[in-house]
């Protein structure tokens, strides 16, 4: 067991902030819509029709509308959590690998990775 985390902390240490070197600082999110075709505007900017995949900062947390005409405006928001597995990789290796990985947001994952709307006709 000792042989393990001595690896692990070895490992951290030589390649510096670990979830900024192995994950980056984004995540890829999808997002689809019944029917196909509507407009995906993520925090008020139009971003795409459906389906399109996007990458966005896995720091952010996002309101993502789905737009299209004759159809009910769908909203839903993307939050984030902080991967506890990252930080203490980084506290094992070191205070480096800990400031990289905070100021970047490297630490960070999105709650979602998927969203598919289904858009109601409007009345």
């Amino acid at each position: 067991m000792g042989v393990i985390v001595s690896s692990l902390v070895l490992l951290a240490y030589i390649t510096g902030a670990c979830a900024t070197l192995f994950k980056g600082t984004h995540n890829t999110v999808d997002f689809s819509s019944d029917p196909l075709g509507a407009k995906v505007y993520v925090n008020g900017s139009l971003m795409g029709t459906t389906p399109v995949s996007l990458k966005l900062e896995s720091k952010r947390t996002y309101t993502i509308e789905f737009k299209k005409e004759e159809y009910e405006t769908r909203t839903y928001t993307i939050t984030n959590s902080v991967g506890a597995g990252w930080v203490i990789l980084d506290v094992l290796a070191g205070l480096v690998p800990v400031i990289i990985d905070a100021a970047t947001g490297a630490w960070y994952e999105l709650d979602q990775t998927m969203v598919n709307a289904v858009l109601e006709e409007q009345q």
